[in-house]
């Protein structure tokens, strides 16, 4: 039991992730139009920099900037509901309680610039390209309560004789920025190239900690307190095809490899010197076979995680494919679809390879100018991440989900335009056994974004 809880703690630790739209190591929103019209693949405006690079080969003519705030809140909760078995000595009943984990980040910015002359366009985007964000469980999560308390309790030390204090709270943030070169080959085709540098930077910081006993005080722990840091470079192609009111694109993002490095400042897992003593003084000869094989088992487990070691967190390649109509010169709608190639990137532990497929994602958009002044918009999405009971852990969960959005722009003049948008991420439950009882994993997401495009 203790070796199955030292495996599943240090294996999970590693893995904090919080994603606001997109892939499971990828975001997609970065523009306030974004927000209020979910598909953008097939535009022309200073978003393509991200979402369509080729497509500004039709774009404006001369210079162009973009700066864009969007503020995202997130919970992560987890519903565990344990059966008699593991409590039957002190619980009549299951025992159900749900961990909240808060996930959030501060104002997330991101900026647009291009500039384009005749038939050649060159842009830059700088925002969080991947993760983003902080995720908090104050109460720790059941996978390290649960198991930590019933391998004492195997070994006589009930739930009632201590206190358990956890806690278990991450960082990640990919940022990223990325230059385009685009080129009008012929009059309806375009192309672009161009690549990008990724930053990674994240923490993992846990305890869990039996202490309080009567007689022993603190009876087992584990602590936890890595950084970790990396670069990864993505490589970028796009195409656009543009005739009368029809649009037609492509755009390839490479593999990328991340695989930052560990400065770890604690790790530490094992009983406390009170138990080791009691150990010792109940039985010295068995006592010291099993701190030997426990002192065995924790190089081995927490290898991953000592000083200078490296993790893999690769952001998948993604292909988007978008088609977009100008039905009138007032109304645009555009439909769009992704694949991020999740199997293929690799993860903490070949994480990956318990995926059933790589995540597919379905969009569509709608943007209507009421008049010179003002347009409306909306769309909506679709994430089927692929999902199986071997990849979610309580640490690092995703859920399918529907995403809607909204919002505006207001033309303030013929140099400004302001955009306000708000989306929504409406996720599905997945429930998954565990040995020690059904969990229920839930998500929320919401975000607000306001911007400023500005034509020089």
């Amino acid at each position: 039991m203790r070796k199955k809880i030292l495996t599943m703690t240090m294996l999970a630790l590693g893995v904090f992730t919080t994603s606001y739209a997109g892939g499971l190591m990828t975001n997609t929103n970065y523009h306030i139009a974004f927000d209020r019209m979910m598909a953008r693949g097939a535009t022309f405006d200073i978003d393509a920099a991200y979402s369509n690079p080729a497509g500004l080969a039709w774009g404006h003519e001369g210079f162009q900037l973009s700066l864009n705030f969007q503020k995202p809140w997130q919970n992560r909760d987890i519903k565990l509901v344990t059966p008699i078995s593991i409590y039957s000595s002190i619980y009549s009943a299951p025992v159900e309680y749900t961990y909240e984990g808060k996930a959030s980040a501060p104002i997330v910015p991101a900026l647009f610039a291009s500039y384009k002359k005749d038939r050649w366009a060159l842009s830059t985007m700088i925002g969080i390209v991947g993760s983003g964000g902080f995720v908090e469980y104050k109460e720790g999560v059941p996978m390290f309560n649960v198991l930590l308390s019933s391998m004492l309790a195997s070994n006589g030390i009930a739930p009632n004789q201590y206190t358990l204090d956890s806690e278990m709270k991450g960082k990640q943030y990919i940022y990223g920025g990325q230059i385009n070169f685009t080129y009008k080959l012929i009059d309806c085709l375009s192309a672009a190239v161009g690549i990008r540098a990724n930053y990674y930077d994240g923490y993992y910081r846990g305890h869990v900690k039996a202490i309080d006993h009567p007689q022993l005080g603190e009876v087992a722990k584990l602590l936890l307190d890595v950084d970790q840091k990396g670069w990864g470079f993505t490589p970028l192609v796009s195409v656009n095809y543009h005739q009368g009111p029809l649009t037609l694109t492509a755009r390839y993002e490479f593999r990328t490899k991340v695989n930052p490095k560990n400065d770890t400042n604690i790790l530490d897992a094992g009983l406390g010197s009170a138990t080791v003593a009691a150990l010792m003084a109940a039985d010295p000869q068995g006592a010291q076979a099993k701190l030997a094989g426990l002192q065995q088992q924790l190089g081995a487990y927490t290898a991953p995680y000592q000083d200078g070691a490296r993790t893999r967190y690769d952001m998948p390649a993604l292909l988007s494919v978008a088609a977009g109509y100008e039905f009138t010169p007032k109304l645009r709608a555009t439909l769009e679809y992704h694949f991020f190639d999740d199997k293929n990137a690799k993860m903490a532990n070949d994480r990956q390879e318990e995926l059933t497929h790589g995540t597919h994602e379905i969009l569509a958009g709608v943007e209507y100018d009421i008049n010179d002044k003002f347009t409306v918009s909306c769309g909506g999405q679709r994430t089927d991440y692929g999902l199986s009971d071997g990849y979610q852990q309580n640490t690092s969960f995703a859920c399918d989900s529907y995403s809607v959005g909204l919002g505006g722009a207001w033309n303030i003049n013929e140099k400004v335009r302001l955009n306000a948008g708000f989306f929504t991420s409406i996720y599905s439950d997945y429930d998954k056994q565990a040995s020690y009882g059904l969990e229920t994993y839930s998500r929320t997401n919401y975000v607000v974004g306001l911007g400023i495009d500005y034509k020089f």
